[in-house]
């Protein structure tokens, strides 16, 4: 990235089909998010008010997946006017839960809810961003947090992209001295496979890792699903926690589709 910023960036968030979870993880800020905007400029947020998407930014985030027609033309014309363009969230970086259409017959869908769907304009697929454009950086998240987009945009301020955090949900257990759910109270948890940002959260509270951040560096999704066929798991709901809110990424969706032909072989 280059280091030649300008002194007040020009910052935009755009929003595609998606719940405004991640938007929200900005204006969950409150009071710091004022003192964000001294550093950079938000000209574009319509969660927050400043409206203007078709003007030429330094930095841009973008929620959501690629659902239609008008977001493919519309991310487009994004990416031609963003320096920098970063997705943000499960559903701009893996598809999101509306992904989880990719392995029906959506048209079919369609037809069964509405009586006129030569109206409903929808791709066949809900993609990642980085299906149709140049990202320069992924952070992933169901939702992401404010830590994540802050810590991004000072990286920014100073000509770097921030190390793409791809430690395992284990590592945050162990800093924390959490005991292992999986191992001390044989709950199936996605925690091995699943990359760090959460903090372990749900771990935290004895439950379970759902996924929610996305593969983690080199997940060894065969061996979690053992463990889990061991705590009496069948191979489809072994395949359903890996059908979560990142089923489109490569690894839970090889991970996922594994386990159906397995299932049915």
């Amino acid at each position: 990235m280059s280091a030649n910023i300008p002194v007040k960036p020009k910052v935009a968030i755009h929003k595609f089909s998606s719940c405004d979870g991640c938007q929200l993880a900005l204006l969950d800020m409150g009071p710091e998010l004022l003192s964000l905007a001294e550093q950079v400029d938000f000209v574009h947020f319509a969660e927050a008010g400043p409206c203007d998407p078709d003007t030429q930014v330094d930095l841009a985030f973008v929620e959501g997946s690629i659902a239609t027609q008008e977001d493919l033309d519309r991310i487009q014309r994004i990416r031609a006017q963003s320096k920098v363009l970063v997705a943000i969230g499960a559903c701009a970086t893996a598809g999101g839960l509306q992904a989880l259409r990719n392995s029906a017959d959506g048209t079919q869908w369609v037809a069964e809810i509405y009586s006129q769907p030569e109206h409903i304009d929808s791709l066949p697929q809900s993609t990642p961003l980085s299906a149709h454009v140049k990202v320069d950086f992924e952070l992933w998240g169901c939702p992401v947090n404010s830590l994540q987009v802050a810590g991004f945009i000072n990286h920014f301020l100073l000509g770097v992209l921030p190390r793409n955090n791809a430690d395992k949900v284990c590592t945050e257990c162990k800093r924390r001295g959490l005991p292992c759910v999986l191992v001390s109270r044989g709950i199936p948890c996605m925690g091995p496979v699943t990359r760090a940002g959460c903090g372990a959260l749900c771990p935290g509270l004895g439950r379970d890792c759902y996924g929610c951040y996305g593969p983690a560096e080199n997940p060894n999704t065969d061996a979690l699903a053992a463990q889990f066929r061991r705590l009496g798991l069948t191979p489809q709901d072994i395949a359903r926690r890996f059908e979560n809110v990142n089923n489109f990424s490569p690894a839970f969706l090889d991970a996922a589709q594994k386990l159906r032909k397995s299932h049915h072989g």
